[in-house]
């Protein structure tokens, strides 16, 4: 029964580019017709199991059959695969690749829900899920100079992964209107990057603060390197006991952590963030966003990815918010930078394929590039984008037109 509902729901997925199936039992279908810019993609099931894991589940049953081996790409690559599939349902035009069950969706809205609480010990636990994971992947994976773990910049003429994050710590440090000498609090310091740049260019001293032991080392050993062990400190420190230590910032910003703040801890996040600005303060928020409004994270981040993490629409951030004396003085849309930035991890991985396996497994490794490949195409196709949101207190903190954002 599970055979002829995967045939008809590729029948209806895919009308351009071609996918070729071959099944278990030998039959094999092809969907959709070749069209320029759409790929051309042959998978193959071993097992019997996998139409009826993908009509439960799209996303989750395709991904946890490719991890496993049960889902074969012979012609093409996971990247391929996913692109296909999102190319022919982009959000923009009201598509997607298909609800799951109700009974599937009924689990993921409970597990999500329980998920949300993110308590200290919770946010913990979830950062060391991922980022704790050594940082020999990452050192394969990121620009090299300042390993960023986040959306880079891509502004006309910039064409490496390494020129894109620098143009992106640029962009941000513009935004948050700098003066030498002042205090400056990056929340979810990641390895220093933010931290380094700003000490470097702009003279600031800077507190980093984050819950992943392995960042926090090896950021620390990059700051020393960088030679401004003298401005920069960083921290293993929830952002919630930051704001009952007394202290007091000119300066916050927050690059790629908001999203694992959980939705439950929004208000939260934002209290705790005005109570550490000074009143003349500037704070850049920099965060993965939705285009519509609120939703859930899906089955298979919340397992293999991010757990407790949760992507904000702008709509429930900016209302949150607004309820601190925190003036959105600023809104930008990235839309398309994070695909291509995620598409060079994907790149830079599938270039260091045997050394991420023989850290790890084959296993992770599909698991690895699945992650990668879903994300690139749902900036690319689905309903996910960036924003950066600026914030003051005082509505005098930074000039009353655009043009300081770019000069230099």
């Amino acid at each position: 029964m599970s055979k002829p509902l995967l045939e008809r729901f590729l029948s209806r997925a895919v009308k351009q580019g071609r996918l070729g199936v071959v099944f278990a039992d030998g039959s094999a279908r092809t969907y959709g017709t070749s069209a320029e810019g759409f790929p051309e993609i042959v998978m193959r099931f071993t097992d019997d199991r996998v139409p009826r894991d993908i009509v439960l589940d799209p996303r989750l049953g395709a991904a946890e059959a490719f991890i496993e081996g049960r889902l074969l790409i012979e012609e093409g690559d996971v990247m391929g695969l996913v692109s296909l599939l999102r190319a022919n349902n982009p959000w923009d035009k009201g598509g997607d690749i298909g609800p799951p069950s109700a009974l599937k969706r009924l689990v993921n809205h409970a597990s999500f829900a329980a998920e949300q609480i993110n308590n200290r010990v919770g946010s913990k636990q979830n950062v060391a899920h991922h980022y704790d994971i050594g940082n020999d992947l990452y050192a394969l994976m990121l620009d090299p100079e300042h390993w960023q773990y986040s959306c880079a910049y891509w502004p006309e003429g910039i064409s490496t992964l390494g020129e894109a994050q620098t143009a992106k710590l640029k962009h941000i440090a513009k935004k948050l209107h700098l003066t030498a000498g002042q205090e400056v609090l990056d929340i979810g310091c990641g390895w220093g990057g933010m931290a380094i740049h700003l000490a470097q260019a702009h003279g600031v001293r800077v507190t980093g603060i984050t819950l992943s032991e392995e960042q926090a080392a090896l950021a620390r050993q990059r700051v020393r390197d960088a030679g401004v062990a003298d401005k920069v400190t960083i921290l293993l420190e929830d952002y919630r006991d930051t704001a009952i230590s007394g202290r007091c910032f000119d300066r916050i910003v927050s690059i790629g952590m908001f999203e694992h703040v959980g939705r439950a801890q929004f208000e939260t996040f934002f209290a705790a963030c005005a109570k550490i600005l000074a009143d003349d303060g500037v704070m850049l928020l920099h965060t993965i966003g939705r285009f519509g409004g609120p939703g859930t994270t899906d089955a298979f981040t919340r397992k293999y990815v991010f757990p407790g993490g949760y992507i904000p629409a702008l709509s429930e951030t900016l209302a949150a918010s607004e309820k601190f004396r925190l003036i959105a003085a600023d809104v930008e849309t990235l839309r398309l930078h994070y695909a291509r930035t995620i598409r060079a991890w994907y790149a830079n991985c599938m270039t260091h394929r045997e050394a991420i396996i023989a850290l790890y497994d084959e296993t992770f490794f599909r698991m690895w590039t699945f992650y990668l490949a879903g994300a690139a195409t749902v900036f690319e196709h689905g309903g996910m984008c960036n924003y950066q949101i600026q914030y003051i207190r005082s509505r005098d903190a930074v000039p009353i037109t655009r043009e300081y954002m770019l000069k230099g």
